[in-house]
């Protein structure tokens, strides 16, 4: 019997692929998503970053089950030609089903509750302790309790943010706004908006916002040559400023992180007060009016400016630990330019991710981030789990011969510093007329 379904070709499926015109392939259908990118909970960024290409590794990664029920109302009628499924897809879209089957997904564990109850007690002991003591040392290990709160505070908010780490949606969206927006003055909104780009294009250097630092940090020599972020749409220049910034990048690295949350603050206030769309901006902007409320004010209640200075130096950089943290998994792994693409999914989200070996009593310090492969390719499965499946992921990659990078924490750390002296190195080396000036990227860096 005759096939009398309408095929396009990947070539025609790529034109479509820019703002006002996206389609997707999903097993081999066309889905026309232009407007559902407007109310896509993930925004839109990762339908822009996938547009053009087949999405069906990602979809699976990101999407319930129930989710697949919804795709017909988007289908175009149109199949894609020489639509073929790779083997390692194959066995990876295997392997979420037999999660999926075995419930892993709906069971979050009391990691949240337990949670929500040490920060408690953690910022009861800071207030107490700067309220009622008139010690220099206790208002100073209270400085570091804050950045311990900070810590676990994000961990809730990065894993509530990939999947409902509370009984349903509206508890969910309390404890993000408790634990990012009131108690860590970071938008969840931001975070969102970043963190799933990171995702969708894993240690892309136009398209992953988690890499672009500059003038501050380079990982790889391919920036000097001023790329153009896809992400901020912008031109990210590589002027003399910057080349000076990037030269002692490996030195200034540690000291940078104690206080790269001063940037998050930023970021979080320049996303809400621009005109770009915000789910929720209202509570967002709310969520951030209470952190500004409380913390100068708890800070306020210092004896002298000495204490206070004290105080906020020490919550930042305790704070900067999981900073440090976020960039180990990532700066020292293959990079690339470009979008990402469909038929590699996997390969991408492995090569750019490195785990942190670590004992199980040590999860707790590390919140789920140890297992980067893992949680990359199954960003929704709860982080109670990812030690679980750490051994079936590493077989997957073993069998199809691809990377499952893995390290200790103080090597992580040292292969960190490697990249980082790399491209300072190179830098310094550099002969060619770097463009004009660009202090306006110092004030606005953006990661």
């Amino acid at each position: 019997m005759a096939d009398s379904r309408t095929y396009i070709s990947k070539t025609e499926l790529e034109n479509h692929k820019k703002p006002g015109d996206i389609w997707i392939s999903i097993q081999g259908k066309i889905y026309d998503v232009t407007e559902w990118s407007l109310d896509h909970p993930g925004g839109p960024v990762p339908l822009l970053n996938l547009g053009g290409r087949d999405a069906t590794d990602a979809f699976v990664a990101y999407h319930p089950g129930i989710a697949w029920q919804y795709l017909d109302k988007f289908f175009t009628g149109y199949y894609l030609q020489d639509y073929s499924v790779s083997e390692v897809s194959k066995d990876y879209r295997g392997l979420a089903a037999e999660f999926s089957k075995m419930g892993l997904f709906q069971k979050k564990g009391h990691v949240t509750c337990i949670l929500l109850c040490i920060i408690a007690l953690l910022f009861s002991i800071t207030v107490y302790g700067v309220l009622c003591s008139d010690s220099v040392w206790v208002h100073l290990f209270c400085g570091g309790l804050m950045g311990v709160l900070w810590i676990q505070s994000g961990w809730i908010g990065h894993d509530s943010g990939h999947y409902v780490v509370m009984t349903n949606q509206k508890t969910n969206r309390f404890a993000q706004l408790l634990t990012g927006n009131c108690l860590a003055g970071i938008s969840m909104g931001w975070w969102k908006w970043t963190h799933n780009a990171h995702h969708i294009a894993c240690n892309s250097l136009d398209f992953d916002p988690d890499l672009q630092h500059m003038p501050f940090f380079t990982v790889s020599s391919k920036f000097f040559n001023s790329i153009t972020s896809a992400f901020y749409g912008r031109k990210m220049n590589f002027d003399s400023f910057t080349r000076f910034l990037v030269s002692y990048q490996h030195w200034t690295f540690y000291p940078v992180m104690c206080f790269a949350r001063i940037n998050l603050f930023a970021q979080s206030f320049l996303l809400l007060f621009s005109k770009r769309k915000v789910p929720n901006k209202g509570q967002e902007i709310l969520g951030l009016l209470v952190f500004w409320t409380w913390y100068p004010l708890l800070v306020s209640c210092l004896p002298n400016w000495y204490e206070r200075v004290m105080f906020v130096v020490a919550s930042f950089a305790v704070t900067g630990i999981q900073h440090v943290q976020f960039c180990l998994n990532h700066f020292s792994s293959s990079v690339y330019i470009g979008p990402p693409s469909g038929n590699d999914w996997f390969e991408k989200q492995t090569d750019g991710t490195l785990n942190i070996s670590c004992s199980s009593w040590m999860d707790w310090f590390y919140g789920g981030l140890q297992f980067q492969v893992e949680h990359h390719l199954f960003p929704r499965l709860p982080r109670c789990h990812l030690r679980k499946i750490s051994p079936l992921v590493k077989d997957l990659c073993k069998k199809h011969n691809l990377a499952y990078n893995c390290a200790s924490f103080w090597k992580a750390n040292a292969m960190t510093i490697e990249t980082l002296r790399s491209a300072a190195l190179q830098a310094r080396v550099l002969t060619n007329a770097v463009p004009k000036n660009l202090v306006w990227e110092a004030v606005n860096t953006h990661g």
